[in-house]
């Protein structure tokens, strides 16, 4: 029998990525007053190992918290895959080009502010065009990017707390 050789990284990447499961599976049982609107707590996992490893495994953990987290919740190919893998994608291509700026890189409150924004565009955007295609949707943008930039700015609050204990 053929055994597939792991690295370290694999290790790492899949510690991480069932920590962010873990929280994101919780996440899901918990009310929320809005639909779209939840703390996005599994991103404090993601911008930790953003700020840590770098974008390439940070992506893993994304992408493998938004399928196995789809798998295991049963919405895997849902309307809510659709928009939690789109507000992931649009969340790492925005973490992507923000790593790409020159100089100073923006710390784990401004990473967590811009994903959770983009997160948050992204969802709605994929929204608007494959579900609720009606112009009275763009009345809750506001307030969805309003609860996007508080609970970004509180996971990046967490994730900056969290590496100055771990440096």
């Amino acid at each position: 029998m053929n055994t597939l050789a792991t690295t370290a990284e694999d290790h790492r990447i899949a510690l991480l990525a069932a920590l962010a499961i873990t929280i994101h599976i919780a996440e899901s049982a918990l009310p929320s007053p809005l639909p779209g609107i939840k703390p996005g707590l599994a991103n404090i996992v993601t911008i930790a190992t953003l700020c840590i490893y770098g974008l390439r495994t940070a992506a893993w953990v994304v992408m493998l918290r938004v399928v196995v987290g789809s798998l295991l919740l049963g919405t895997f190919l849902s309307p809510t895959f659709a928009l939690s893998f789109t507000g992931a994608l649009a969340s790492l291509i925005m973490l992507g080009a923000a790593r790409l700026i020159p100089g100073q890189r923006l710390g784990p409150v401004g990473y967590s502010l811009l994903a959770a924004m983009a997160h948050m565009a992204g969802q709605f955007i994929a929204a608007y065009w494959l579900f609720i295609p009606h112009p009275a949707l763009l009345h809750l943008f506001p307030i969805l990017m309003t609860a996007a930039v508080l609970f970004g700015l509180v996971s990046g609050i967490i994730v900056a707390a969290m590496l100055k204990h771990i440096q």
